[in-house]
């Protein structure tokens, strides 16, 4: 027998590590140090440039929009405002608490999926969900009242709206029962000069603020056009109503100017009882082909500011949301617009504001939110505007939305009186301390401080042009507009036409009856309620018609 052979020695270390390199391709040999050389410099731009923000640039001219599939015609125009209309929505319970969990532990306005029926057409798998800011501040749900505090916009109608976790609004602060109100006084009931919060129930869906969009599960479908639609809360400004809303429609389309289509619909859901609710165009993307032209609609949010913060376009996505031609036009416009508005001076305010804005309509704006008592316009806490950018001309179109809280006010007030919460500046220009504006007879909270004195509001500055200090809303255009000797002829021009139209001849005081009649005809009427909105709205259409007959601006004409 052989002896076994001796193990054969391992090789020296330097024999593998030449094995292994022959593996390697020759190329990659030779090559080695200026791949390594790549690599070392890939590792160094990514640690370097990862902090880098690329703003993307939009070169292409060509529109996109949502492509429309399926267009519902309906059995009637959904916003022929002359005739009472019929809308049901069924979903399920589990689904509705969800979008209520959601929103009380997110604040997340979520969708949940329903079936609609429109004047007898059926559509199924619509999304809806809750809609406002302000208007949710009453919403209680089994009966106890959401602890939650306000965004940096202050109390409710402003801001960011409730926050998760935050503190409720104290007591006697709008939302609960105002301080110095009649005692018994119900949360959210109806505060000095007219002004009035929702107080709404979760447990009562049918009296909610909703938004209806019929393409949130069914790409591509519109009803007679429209993607959104907007049911109406009752109580903010016009009762149980919202009747002040309505009217505020009817005169703006009467007298030429831009405003979203309404109608008053019997509104079911579910086995609950039937109310009365009043239902508005949303401005969308269908809303934005009224507009006429070739253009850009923007929409300002409740937490804009109006003021410079770069050139980052991520950094005004609190300020404004693009609604058309995403992909082929961008933010930019409106940046070069607010920087210009905030830095210019006076003199180049005055001499070229007209490269920049459309003049003549933004008189017309700005006097018609007077006429109206419209305390939340573009300057208000709610921000409530539109952005209409001209393509062809270049310039900017303001456009009006969510009339809830016009003609609520102070009836006196005059074409030159800047607005507030239930009515106009007191004479001299009194204020609470910090410039918050109360409603007449309004005291603040037990515990709750005012803003520090001179600090400046978001989109503003610390005071207003005639001096008196501000309270939670402001926009720059609209105060240096104002403000201007070179602009006052066109305002008044603007407000003296615009009052003919509205008070003088007899339009709005007309449409509170003819609105009127079309309610009485929706089920879910309430006759009381309904008669009560209209003496309080038909006594300030009258008082204000009558006051402004003998303002020195209208007569001067």
């Amino acid at each position: 027998m052989a002896p076994p052979s001796p193990p054969s020695a391992a090789p020296p270390p330097a024999a593998v590590r030449r094995r292994l390199a022959h593996r390697i391709p020759v190329r990659v040999r030779h090559y080695w140090k200026l791949l390594a050389a790549c690599a070392v410099f890939i590792v160094v731009c990514a640690v370097v440039f990862s902090t880098v923000r690329v703003t993307p640039l939009v070169t292409s001219s060509a529109t996109t929009a949502d492509q429309v599939t399926q267009n519902i015609g309906g059995t009637a125009d959904l916003f022929d405002a002359t005739v009472a209309h019929r809308i049901t929505v069924t979903f399920r319970d589990e689904d509705y608490q969800r979008l209520l969990d959601d929103f009380w532990k997110d604040n997340e306005k979520s969708f949940l999926e329903a079936d609609l029926t429109v004047d007898g057409t059926r559509i199924p798998s619509v999304g809806i969900r809750l809609k406002g800011n302000s208007t949710l501040a009453g919403l209680t749900r089994d009966g106890e009242a959401r602890q939650r505090g306000f965004g940096p916009g202050g109390p409710p109608g402003g801001g960011q709206g409730p926050r998760p976790g935050g503190n409720g609004p104290p007591e006697g602060f709008p939302g609960g029962v105002p301080a110095g109100a009649p005692e018994g006084a119900a949360p959210g009931g109806a505060g000095p000069g007219g002004f009035a919060r929702a107080s709404l129930e979760a447990e009562e869906p049918e009296t909610l603020p909703w938004l209806i969009r019929f393409d949130e599960f069914v790409e591509g479908r519109r009803y007679q056009g429209h993607r959104e639609v907007a049911v109406r809360v009752a109580g903010m400004g016009g009762g149980t109503t919202v009747l002040n809303e309505a009217v505020s429609l009817h005169v703006l389309a009467a007298a030429s100017e831009v405003a979203q289509r309404y109608a008053y619909s019997s509104f079911t859901v579910n086995d609950r009882p039937t109310t009365a609710r009043l239902i508005v165009e949303h401005p969308d993307e269908g809303f934005a082909d009224t507009l006429g032209g070739d253009g850009v609609l923007y929409k300002s949010l409740a937490t804009g500011q109006f003021t410079d913060q770069g050139d980052d376009p991520t950094s005004y996505t609190d300020d404004f949301k693009q609604i058309t031609m995403k992909g082929s036009q961008d933010l930019q416009p409106v940046i070069n617009l607010i920087r210009w508005v905030n830095t210019s001076s006076d003199a180049d305010f005055a001499a070229h504001l007209d490269d920049h804005v459309d003049v003549p309509a933004l008189a017309r704006y700005l006097a018609v939110q007077n006429l109206l008592l419209n305390f939340d316009d573009m300057a208000g806490p709610g921000r409530n505007y539109y952005l209409w950018y001209d393509l062809d001309t270049k310039k900017f179109t303001v456009v009006g939305w969510d009339y809830n809280l016009t003609l609520t006010g102070d009836a006196t007030q005059g074409p030159h009186d800047p607005s507030r919460m239930g009515g106009r500046f007191p004479p001299g220009g009194g204020a609470v301390p910090g410039g918050m504006q109360l409603p007449e007879g309004m005291q603040l909270p037990e515990g709750m401080q005012p803003p520090p004195q001179g600090m400046p509001r978001p989109g503003g500055d610390a005071a207003d042009a005639q001096g008196r200090p501000n309270g939670f809303g402001g926009n720059k255009l609209k105060e240096r507009f104002l403000a201007s000797a070179a602009f006052k002829l066109v305002y008044e021009n603007a407000y003296r036409e615009l009052y003919r139209k509205i008070y003088a001849e007899g339009t709005a005081s007309n449409a509170v009856e003819t609105i009127t009649r079309v309610l009485s005809t929706v089920t879910g009427y309430d006759q009381q309620k309904t008669a009560a909105d209209v003496e309080q709205l038909t006594t300030l259409v009258r008082q204000r018609t009558e006051h402004l007959a003998t303002d020195s601006v209208i007569t001067s004409g």
